[in-house]
C-alpha cells in the first residue's frame, strides 16, 4: 500500500508542472451520439490517451445519450472539445458565439470535406425511393443532427414530400442516433431511415466512412440487405471544436494532435473519424454560414 501511495504521489508531482503551464487541471472531450456509448468510448480511447500525453493532464471522455448533451456541455463549459455535426455547431453559435472555436474538419479520401444524408430501407421491403414511402414510417436520429434530421427537413419537402407527420409519410420517429436508426430499419421498427455517409467507395462496405461503414464493420448491418432510397446534396462536414476560453497553448496542442493523428496512428484515426479518411484539416467559422442560416430559418418557422 505504501508503494502504491508513493507511486501516485510521484505521478501527481510529475503532472503538476503541466497544470501550471497550461492553466488547466483536466481536459474533457464530448463524443456525439450516433452509436452506443461503449462503442464511442472504445473508438476514442486512443485519442484520450494521446491527449493526456500531449496536455499532461487527465483527459475524460463523455458520451451523452443525445446530441444536446454535448451541446450543453460545450455551452456550459464542462466540455473542452468535441466533434460536432454542422447543425449542432450552428445551434451552439446561435446560442453563444463566444462558446467554441471550430478548428479542424474531417477530409474524405479525395480531399473533399462534405458528406451526405442517406435514406435507406430493407432490400426486400419493395421500397426503392421516397415515392414508395407514402403512408410509411420514417426514422430520423436526433433533432440536432445535421444529416439525421435538419437537411432532410429542408431537402425532402423541396422534392415534393411533406415532412409533416401524416401528410405523406405515415409517422416520423426519432430513434436517438444513427446506429439506432440503422437497427430500427433492420428490425422493421420503421420502414426506412436516414443516416450519414461520405458516399464514396462501395455501398457494400457502407461507403468509405460514416455511420453505415461503422455499422457494417461492427457486424450490425449487412449492406446487401439494405438499399439506398434517397441521397441529399453535399453537406459540410461538421467541425472539431475547442472551448474558446481555453488557454491558447492548450488549444494549439490539442489541434496539432488531431491534425497529426493519421501520421501517428492510422487505426486511431479510423475510429475517431468513423472510417477511411484523409485525416483532419483546418476549418473556420465561415464554412458553416449556410448551415447557420438554415438552422436560423428552422427556428423562425417553429
Amino acid at each position: 500500500m505504501k508503494s502504491l501511495v508513493l507511486a501516485l504521489t510521484v505521478s501527481t508531482a510529475m503532472v503538476l508542472p503541466a497544470f501550471a503551464q497550461d492553466g488547466i487541471k483536466e481536459f474533457n472531450i464530448g463524443v456525439m451520439g450516433g452509436e452506443n456509448a461503449q462503442d464511442r468510448m472504445t473508438a476514442n480511447a486512443c485519442l484520450q490517451k494521446y491527449a493526456e500525453e500531449a496536455l499532461g493532464v487527465p483527459v475524460k471522455l463523455f458520451t451523452p445519450a443525445d446530441y444536446d448533451g454535448v451541446i450543453q456541455g460545450l455551452l456550459g463549459g464542462t466540455l473542452d472539445a468535441a466533434s460536432l455535426g454542422a447543425s449542432s455547431y450552428a445551434k451552439i453559435y446561435l446560442t453563444d458565439p463566444e462558446a467554441v472555436d471550430p478548428v479542424l474538419v474531417k477530409a474524405n479520401l479525395d480531399g473533399s470535406t462534405t458528406y451526405h444524408s442517406i435514406g435507406f430501407a430493407r432490400t426486400y421491403s419493395g421500397i426503392t425511393s421516397l415515392a414508395d414511402m407514402k403512408g410509411k414510417s420514417f426514422g430520423f436520429g436526433d433533432p440536432n443532427s445535421t444529416s439525421g434530421y435538419l437537411i432532410p427537413l429542408v431537402e425532402i419537402p423541396a422534392e415534393g414530400y411533406s415532412m409533416k407527420p401524416g401528410e405523406y409519410f405515415g409517422e416520423i420517429k426519432f430513434t436517438g442516433g444513427h446506429e439506432q436508426t440503422i437497427i430500427a430499419v433492420q428490425n422493421g421498427d420503421v420502414a426506412a431511415g436516414v443516416t450519414w455517409a461520405d458516399a464514396q467507395g462501395d455501398w457494400a462496405d457502407g461507403y468509405n466512412s460514416g455511420a453505415l461503414r461503422k455499422a457494417a464493420d461492427a457486424g450490425i448491418v449487412d449492406m446487401n440487405q439494405i438499399v439506398e432510397i434517397w441521397k441529399s446534396k453535399p453537406i459540410p462536414e461538421g467541425p472539431f471544436v475547442v472551448r474558446k476560453a481555453l488557454p491558447d497553448d492548450v488549444k494549439t496542442k490539442f489541434t496539432a494532435l488531431l491534425a497529426e493523428l493519421g501520421e501517428k496512428d492510422k487505426e486511431c484515426l479510423y475510429g475517431v473519424a468513423s472510417g477511411e479518411t484523409a485525416g483532419f484539416k483546418p476549418v473556420t467559422h465561415e464554412a458553416y454560414n449556410t448551415i447557420i442560416d438554415v438552422r436560423k430559418a428552422e427556428l423562425a418557422a417553429q
